[in-house]
């Protein structure tokens, strides 16, 4: 498994769990607004430090009694064949596993429900769909393919009993109040749909590190007209 990254402690990536989270590197997606280039361009994953496994896997050893769960998120995992043996190892060694996805590998989505690897998901949900290709920088018939991986993994996810989550990054000049409500009447009825502020920082296209976060007060107005569809609602 190529680790593009480990972040030791989290305290807020895995509800109600103390986790670490390892970072993959690679991504099928190329959203403008990503701030984590290094893990999505080939360019810059060439020279990326690699994190061999056997030194996370002695980590984890070492973190057994004090961490309790592992967060796995890139880049994309699932676009990784290995990834069920990479979460089989994990859940050998005691910890729960959360999976962080853009959704566009429902089979391996599927794959890794059958096994027992996964015990809670966090699916990205990029835009409302006339917006999918812009927001993940495909056009045409990919852009299609990809929005439809996107729905069945929306669906085996309602479908299934693994615990989940959906999440979007607002993202200004790209996404108004009414694409998040959008968005909120597609993925209806979930238990969960947070809301990211977008991180003006290294981005993977230049010009969004130019741009403003919204207000406070404009991401609790968007929340607000969406929080009665969901049991759980709220900004991050």
């Amino acid at each position: 498994m190529k680790i593009g990254g480990l972040q030791k402690l989290t305290l807020i990536d895995y509800p109600n769990t103390l986790a670490c989270t390892v970072f993959l590197s690679g991504c099928n997606f190329r959203c403008p607004w990503c701030y984590s280039p290094e893990l999505v361009s080939p360019a810059l994953i060439s020279h990326q430090p690699e994190i061999k496994e056997s030194y996370f896997f002695d980590f984890l050893k070492t973190k057994k009694g004090l961490l309790d769960g592992v967060v796995i998120c890139g880049g994309e995992p699932t676009i990784h064949e290995e990834l069920p043996l990479f979460c089989s190892k994990i859940k050998n060694a005691g910890y729960k596993v959360k999976l962080d996805t853009n959704g566009s590998n429902p089979e391996m989505l599927e794959k890794l429900f059958k096994l027992k690897l996964v015990d809670y998901v966090a699916m990205d949900i990029k835009a409302p769909k006339e917006k999918y290709a812009k927001a993940i920088g495909f056009e045409g018939a990919t852009a299609y393919y990809l929005l439809d991986k996107i729905e069945k993994s929306i669906v085996l996810l309602k479908n299934g009993s693994i615990e989940y989550e959906f999440r979007t990054t607002v993202v200004p000049g790209l996404h108004t109040k009414e694409d998040v409500i959008q968005i909120a009447n597609w993925i209806k009825p979930a238990p969960k749909y947070f809301l990211q502020q977008f991180r003006p920082q290294k981005t993977l296209n230049p010009e969004f590190e130019e741009r403003k976060p919204l207000e406070e007060k404009e991401m609790f107005q968007i929340k607000e007209c969406i929080a009665p569809f969901f049991e759980i609602s709220q900004n991050r």
